[in-house]
């Protein structure tokens, strides 16, 4: 066989060839400030109370309700434990890790000038981690119907035997790496299975481009793996003010950063005796890096000495992001030299990823030093975000999906405190939408929260326990072995803020 390797073909066809797909569009919209104890045991109801490091975070204003200037620092235990079904197989997994989740300063000045009705104004920094990918899981069980040999097949109808195999005498890892280069993703998909004898074309000739499974029978037994690890954190640098000590406006200027890798294999049995391949190993390690810029606006009003509100604005996030790519295959009828694929690392051309912008609405009363109740009410479109640039054929045919299956989401989170003496006792519950129009993919989130203070003076030592749950059906492909595992995921943090006046 012989690809037809044709120098025009090479220069127009793209470089966006990973097939991202709408998960990596809400994975990377989708932010869950870690924040302080304070910030936690109220469920991050804070818009319209400030005074606090996270705050700043919800609306920018809530640096200059600060009287004196402040910093903070947070360490926190995070566990995800997930209990997985698929088929008649069911497994339960749970990891925990500890992060240094925040930290930050805001600097207030006041004014000198006592006539003036601007009272102080406020510098900050502030680093919050925006969401912690670390997880891992497996589904087993065994399918009735679909073997993984059928995703292979999906990808490779349609396309020339010549574009998805080998020339005489070239090894795997040449034409695998030739094909991703001139062909794309898609064809090197193909060709994995190709190669792998999982499929073979209906006519042995370059024209050919329909193509059968050599697994057949039903019964498949299929055990897949998923390991993430990573971060998205935001580096927030903030300036508030206070107008009469009834206006408060912030503005943050946001840097995002994102490391996040993916590690997923699938293994295949089956005992047909129809059934040319009995065992099939399939595994995909995916590395993404990347940084992006948002800004934020926000403004409190103290409508009465007790009852404030707050409206804030998150601008969307626009990202760069880079992926890279190592995946490898076998069969037992396989040649054993197909392995060297691993070596090699498919880099792709960076893109960019525009997330949805969000608006927050809040309400709090405070009882004077005796405690509070808050409010905050957040609605963010997700069917806006964009991968970019939008006028790539693969970009807009996913920026359609993204608009056909995600939705507007609503979030809402409502906390309070009681203060006796020393001490401050605080609770809250949260409820966010999920983001998809079909909700049984992706549910919506359910969570409440606990948490303590005690002030030593100029220190300030909380903690705060908060647990939240959420169901998931996991796609395990996009094409072909399309079959999900249902996930039911509960999220259980504890976390610990040392406060103090500078």
């Amino acid at each position: 066989m012989k690809k037809l390797l044709i120098l025009a073909i090479g220069l127009v066809s793209s470089s966006y060839v990973l097939a991202q797909d709408v998960t990596d569009a809400v994975r990377y919209s989708m932010d869950e400030i870690q924040g302080t104890a304070r910030f936690r045991a109220m469920s991050g109801a804070f818009g319209a109370l400030g005074g606090d490091m996270s705050s700043v975070n919800i609306n920018p204003a809530g640096s200059a309700v600060f009287n004196n200037s402040q910093a903070s620092l947070s360490l926190g235990i995070f566990n995800t434990k997930n209990e997985i079904s698929y088929f008649n197989g069911n497994n339960s997994a749970s990891n925990t890790n500890l992060d240094l989740n925040q930290l930050g300063a805001a600097f207030v000045f006041n004014n000198m000038n006592s006539n003036s009705p601007w009272k102080k104004f406020s510098l900050g920094v502030a680093y919050d981690s925006s969401a912690n990918y670390d997880d891992d899981w497996v589904a087993s069980g065994t399918n009735p119907i679909t073997s993984i040999a059928e995703y292979f097949l999906g990808n490779a109808q349609g396309l020339r035997l010549d574009e998805i195999s080998r020339f005489s005498g070239e090894s795997y890892s040449e034409a695998y790496s030739e094909i991703g280069s001139y062909y794309g993703f898609q064809n090197q998909q193909a060709f994995l299975g190709y190669e792998s004898f999982l499929i073979d074309p209906v006519e042995d000739t370059d024209e050919n481009t329909a193509y059968i499974s050599n697994v057949n029978g039903g019964n498949y037994n299929q055990r897949y793996a998923y390991a993430s690890t990573g971060y998205n954190g935001k580096l927030a640098f903030n300036f508030a003010t206070d107008y009469n000590d009834r206006l408060f406006f912030g503005i943050n200027l946001n840097s995002h950063f994102i490391n996040y890798e993916k590690y997923t294999i699938l293994r295949e049995t089956n005992s047909n005796n129809a059934s040319m391949v009995n065992n099939i190993f399939f595994e995909n390690l995916l590395s993404s890096t990347g940084s992006g810029f948002s800004f934020q606006l926000g403004t409190i009003a103290k409508l009465t000495d007790d009852l404030r509100v707050g409206l804030s604005y998150n601008s969307p996030t626009w990202y760069r992001i880079s992926d890279e790519l190592v995946q490898g295959i076998d069969s037992n009828i396989a040649d054993p030299d197909i392995g060297f694929i691993g070596n090699i690392v498919n880099i792709y051309e960076e893109y960019k990823l525009q997330t949805p912008g969000k608006f927050t609405g809040s309400l709090a009363y405070v009882f004077g030093i005796k405690g509070l109740i808050s409010f905050d009410y957040s609605i963010k479109d997700y069917s806006n975000t964009k991968f970019k640039p939008t006028s790539d054929i693969l970009f807009s045919s996913l920026n359609n999906d993204i608009n056909n299956s995600l939705d507007f989401a609503a979030s809402y989170r409502l906390g309070g405190e009681y203060r006796y003496k020393q001490l401050s006792f605080r609770g809250g519950y949260r409820f966010e939408e999920s983001p998809y129009i079909d909700d049984t993919f992706y549910g919506d989130l359910n969570g409440y929260s606990l948490g303590l203070g005690y002030a030593f003076g100029n220190l300030n030592l909380d903690i705060a326990f908060s647990q939240a749950q959420r169901d998931i059906n996991y796609q395990l492909y996009n094409v072909g072995l399309t079959d999900s595992a249902e996930i039911q995921s509960k999220f259980t943090d504890v976390v610990l803020t040392l406060g103090f006046n500078l």
